[in-house]
């Protein structure tokens, strides 16, 4: 019986750690399949309201929300590099949030594995045992 319970803490914790990515992954799915005008940016407002709602929540803290905002502009400016540099792929859609060609909610992406690190790191506890010095990293 704990085997189950435990089962069952960790399914209902990697839940709560998939939040983020199940919703903008979602967004994309269904603007694509019900071809919502203006996609890309509902897409945005959709990631933005879904990352307020969480902070509102408590489901992530204003320290994750600063890694993610990390993440976002990481993720931003390699779809940059990725579309307008190695032209490996194209944004064709109309979007008023778009920069160089890249809507602004690509980097939201990016965030999703960003939210799922930060709160799989908090809700996990996760520690590092035997860490070399810092001045070694």
């Amino acid at each position: 019986m704990h085997f189950i319970r435990q089962l069952f803490i960790f399914g209902y914790k990697q839940a709560l750690c998939c939040i983020f990515p199940v919703i903008i992954f979602a967004a994309l799915a269904v603007t694509k399949l019900l071809h919502i005008p203006y996609r890309y940016d509902v897409i945005l407002a959709v990631c933005l309201i879904a990352q307020l709602l969480m902070v509102r929540f408590r489901l992530e803290t204003w320290d994750e929300v600063k890694v993610i905002s990390l993440f976002h502009l990481i993720g931003l400016f390699l779809e940059l590099y990725k579309v307008n540099i190695t032209g490996s792929w194209s944004y064709p859609e109309f979007a008023y949030t778009k920069i160089g060609g890249v809507p602004v909610y690509s980097g939201f992406m990016y965030a999703s594995v960003a939210s799922y690190i930060c709160q799989a790191w908090r809700r996990f506890d996760l520690r590092f045992h035997n860490w070399p010095p810092k001045r070694i990293t």
